[in-house]
């Protein structure tokens, strides 16, 4: 990596990104934890959730990438603020395809993959400027339990190829500040987990506040709003293969959930498989000097 490079800066419902452009994988070697904490650092830095390297699969020798290269172009290297690796991003991965869209030049005709350490993704585009992606299949993977302070309270663990534990609680100011991480069981979780606070607001409607792992409170969460839905219907018995109404089958349930920073949709299909829906918006682009980069705040 040189003094300066390329960045791009998205949301998608307000949970922001540093997208790093890097086709060719020359970036790699510098990609290291501590630059992205200085990337993602809202005062010294450029400000984001997380970073979202474009690379070419072909020119990175991540065992998730090599195994993308059969299906997908390019591969999406996530890194939390805090320079630790994550396995998938769902509002990520639409910020992601809307750069390759606009940067890049993919056909946003077709379906488009996209690797990512949880496998290939498939993003659609929609004429009204919303991205679905293919999420795979939510699983449901017992109990647990998450606190604030002195309070706790039991949550549902789900697995969206990475970890969530999901607690539905009476009001979303139950969960306080969420400035520090929700206290879990480090057993069960040894390498952190996102945690969902859950109000019910109507029929196949939520919302939630997510403390992410590696980011702290987020505006918003793609993978935590899957999360809680697959959480909904299976402690409604709403799980969309054994509700037994037809349309479920043929359309899926949608589940509407409400973040901090807008709305996002979350079909769960018949078979299993979950559909993540929502806006993607680039709004800056230009070039960072390294040596102006702060050291990342605490």
């Amino acid at each position: 990596m040189g003094d300066r490079f390329g960045f791009v800066k998205g949301h998608g419902t307000e949970n922001d990104f540093v997208v790093l452009p890097d086709p060719d994988g020359s970036v790699h070697g510098d990609l290291f934890p501590d630059l992205v904490r200085r990337l993602c650092d809202r005062r010294a830095g450029i400000g984001g959730d997380g970073v979202l390297r474009a690379v070419r699969c072909t020119s990175y020798d991540d065992p998730a990438a090599v195994a993308s290269r059969d299906s997908a172009e390019w591969f999406m290297d996530y890194r939390n603020a805090d320079g630790s690796l994550a396995q998938m991003c769902g509002n990520g991965i639409r910020v992601f395809g809307r750069y390759l869209a606009d940067h890049q030049g993919v056909d946003t005709r077709r379906p488009l993959p996209v690797g990512t350490r949880d496998g290939v993704k498939w993003l659609r585009f929609g004429a009204d400027g919303q991205i679905s992606v293919e999420m795979g299949c939510g699983r449901v993977l017992g109990e647990t339990t998450v606190a604030v302070g002195e309070r706790g309270w039991p949550a549902t663990r789900v697995s969206m190829g990475n970890p969530h534990a999901v607690a539905f609680v009476d009001d979303l100011t139950d969960a306080g500040t969420l400035t520090v991480a929700p206290s879990y069981d480090a057993g069960v979780f040894p390498e952190g987990v996102n945690v969902e606070f859950v109000v019910r607001r109507a029929p196949r409607h939520l919302a939630m506040r997510v403390h992410e792992r590696g980011s702290g409170e987020t505006r918003s969460c793609g993978t935590g709003a899957c999360a809680v839905a697959v959480a909904a219907a299976a402690t409604e018995g709403h799980e969309a293969a054994a509700a037994g109404r037809p349309e479920a089958e043929a359309t899926g349930d949608r589940w509407r959930v409400d973040v901090p920073g807008g709305t996002l949709t979350v079909t769960l299909a018949g078979d299993g498989t979950v559909r993540l829906t929502g806006p993607a918006v680039l709004v800056a682009s230009g070039e960072v000097e390294l040596g102006r980069l702060g050291p990342a705040s605490g």
